[in-house]
This record gives structure tokens, C-alpha cells and sequence, in this order.
């Protein structure tokens, strides 16, 4: 079988491009003998001319679909929702249709899109006209149950042509030696007996890190000896408000975008994730950190008690104090923390490239038998 992957502009997403990689490198591990054409577009100038955002819609919209219904396959896959505008386009190639979709957070949570946009109408109504490119698609891989439940209410689309797929956890997120742990805890300047707490996430509303530095605080008050370690893109001025007016400076590290070498360290450095996410069509960051022995403390909502399972704290996304009592039960009792840790272990072997391969290939298969 010939498969079109359809990607994104590498290094347009962080998470897009561990999806296609980790579908590919599964694929080509579950079914050697089908060729698999990764297709890319093409990489413009970059500017905040008008110009060059016209060109950017261009290209996208349009240059780019044409340029992908050329190729002759079996099959296509898209693995982005937001470029689900092409199968609008593959529709009369007579070829089936798959797209992933991720989330549909900017239908529940709007604010988020009108936080990164330059001209937020205009934006959401693009992204809209594309997402719903869903409903030409043949079939649509929901990476959980909560959005399979959102692509089923919003987009009208009958649960049929809907099967739910998980993503994984890469292997290269693993426990680090003890040895490794100190050595870059001291590199930063973080002692052995302060609590390490990591967030990783970007500034858009649904991320809830604002909640995180409430958290971080309320431990300081305590008196508690904290740090937080964080990446992500630069905070927002409301943060970095925040944190002047909190006087939390000395007790934050920003890694900013690290490489996925230094990541793993920092997962590992770490004593804690928190990850008090209002919204996630998945939340891939709860896996990497248990991958590498990290506890988890995440939020009771939408799709992350289906990704922490029993093996991560559920929180209210909102409650402070609910998460500082969290931190200091894993604090404080080795015991629970060990037994939560054992439990993440576990947890992230169900999560494998290999097996999310394999179900995506019995979709493909389907349209042959």
C-alpha cells in the first residue's frame, strides 16, 4: 500500500510533528512493506508584512492542497485537523480520506485562538472553514474519548466514521540515574532538598498556568522551599506581572523551548508535574513525565483523566489549594509517591507508537478488504 502522510510546515507545531514522526516510525515498524510518502509544504518567507500573511493563506489554502491531491497514492492521511480544508479538495481524487483530528478546542474555548491572533475574527473563521473539512473526510481518527465526543456534537459527524486512536509516548522520555538527576539539578543551582515542580505549557487560556504560579506562591508561603521549572514560549506580560508582584523571580527556571535532549532532563529533574490544563484533546505531557518517573498532578477534565488513568493526581483545574495539598502528600509520604511513580510506569506502556500504528493500519486496510 502507497500512503500519503500530510503534514505540517516542519516546526509549525511542536505536537504535530511528534504525531506524524511517531505515526511513521510506527508504521514502518507494523507494516514494512507499504511505502509511506511524507508529504511537507513548502517553507516561505517568514514577516509580519501584509504580504506575507496573504502569501501564508495562499500557500496553505490553497497552493498547497493542489500540490497534495497531485501524488498518487492509495490512501491519504492528514494529521492535523486544522488542515482538514484539504480534504475538500482530495475529494475527487477518488482515493479515501483520513484526518486526525486533536482537539476541537477553539469551538469550546475561542479565547484561545483571539489570544494568539493578529486579527482574531478573520483567523477563527479560517480555522472553522478548514476544521470542517472533517465532514469530507471518509473516516477521522480521534485521539480520545472526549474528542471524539466534541467532533460528534460539533461537527455533526456520525460515530462510525469515527474511531478513537490514542497518540504515545516517545522512547526517548525515560528514567535518567540518580547520578545524571544531581548533575543537572546542580548545574541550575537547585538543591537536593528543594521541590522541583514542572510546567509545561504554552500561554494560551485553556493551559491554566497562571494557576500553576498560584500554586507556587501558596507553597512559598508556606514556607515551603520550591521551584519551578518551566517550557514553553515567553510568558505573557500578565505572568511575568505576576511574578514581579509575587517576588517569585528567584524561584523560577525557564527553558524556554528546550531540545528534546535537555527536555528529558528537565522531566527527570523535576520532582512534579503539574499540569492544570482546562482543556486537552489529549495531554501527551502527562506520559513524557511518567516515562521518566515523574509524578503527575493534572486536571479532573475533559481528556486527561482518560490519559493519567489512576497513575496521576486529578484535581479541580482551578483549586489552589487542592493542588498545594497534592504537592505536599507526594512531599510527604515517600511511600504513595513510589506507588504513584510504579503506577506511571505502567500507564505509558499502553501508550506505544507500535500500537497506534497498528490500529491506524487496520483503518487503511478497511477501504482495501
Amino acid at each position: 500500500m502507497r500512503v500519503a502522510i500530510v503534514r505540517r510546515a516542519p516546526r509549525a507545531s511542536y505536537s504535530m510533528d511528534v504525531y506524524a514522526d511517531g505515526l511513521v516510525k510506527g508504521l514502518k515498524t507494523v507494516r514494512p512493506d507499504w511505502e509511506l510518502v511524507q508529504i511537507v509544504p513548502e517553507q516561505h518567507q517568514q514577516g509580519n508584512s501584509l504580504f506575507n500573511g496573504l502569501n501564508k493563506y495562499y500557500q496553505r489554502y490553497w497552493n498547497y492542497p493542489q500540490y497534495v491531491k497531485k501524488h498518487d497514492v492509495d490512501i491519504f492521511h492528514v494529521i492535523d485537523h486544522s488542515d482538514g480544508h484539504i480534504a475538500y479538495w482530495l475529494k475527487d481524487t477518488g482515493k479515501p480520506v483520513v484526518v486526525t483530528c486533536h482537539d476541537l478546542v477553539n469551538f469550546v474555548q475561542p479565547e484561545n485562538a483571539r489570544s494568539q491572533a493578529r486579527i482574531a475574527n478573520v483567523s477563527m473563521a479560517v480555522w472553522k472553514w478548514a476544521v470542517k473539512g472533517l465532514c469530507k473526510a471518509d473516516h477521522i481518527i480521534s485521539v480520545s474519548n472526549h474528542t471524539a465526543k466534541d467532533i460528534k456534537q460539533i461537527l455533526d459527524i456520525k460515530p462510525e466514521r469515527i474511531t478513537i486512536v490514542p497518540n504515545a509516548v516517545e522512547a526517548r522520555f525515560h528514567q535518567l540515574s540518580p547520578t545524571d538527576i544531581a548533575a543537572f539539578r546542580q548545574q541550575h543551582q537547585i538543591s537536593p532538598e528543594t521541590i522541583c515542580l514542572l510546567s509545561v505549557a504554552s500561554n494560551q487560556p485553556r493551559k491554566n498556568v497562571i494557576t500553576v504560579l498560584k500554586a507556587l506562591k501558596a507553597l512559598k508561603a508556606k514556607g515551603i522551599t520550591v521551584h519551578l521549572l518551566r517550557t514553553g514560549p515567553n510568558l505573557s506580560e500578565e505572568f511575568k506581572t505576576f511574578i514581579l508582584n509575587h517576588n517569585l523571580s528567584d524561584c523560577i527556571t525557564d527553558f524556554g523551548r528546550p531540545d528534546n535532549t535537555t527536555l528529558t532532563k528537565i522531566y527527570n529533574a523535576a520532582d512534579i508535574l503539574v499540569s492544570p490544563s482546562l482543556y486537552e484533546g489529549f495531554g501527551m505531557t502527562l506520559l513524557e513525565a511518567m516515562a521518566c518517573g515523574t509524578p503527575v498532578i493534572t486536571s479532573n477534565v475533559t481528556s486527561l483523566p482518560e490519559v493519567a488513568g489512576d497513575a496521576g493526581i486529578l484535581v479541580n483545574p482551578t483549586d489552589v489549594e487542592g493542588i498545594v495539598e497534592a504537592v505536599c502528600r507526594l512531599t510527604n509520604n515517600p511511600e504513595y509517591r513510589k506507588i504513584l511513580i510504579d503506577k506511571g510506569f505502567d500507564r505509558v506502556k499502553l501508550f506505544t507508537w507500535e500500537k497506534t500504528a497498528e490500529q491506524v493500519a487496520k483503518i487503511y486496510s478497511a477501504y482495501f478488504n
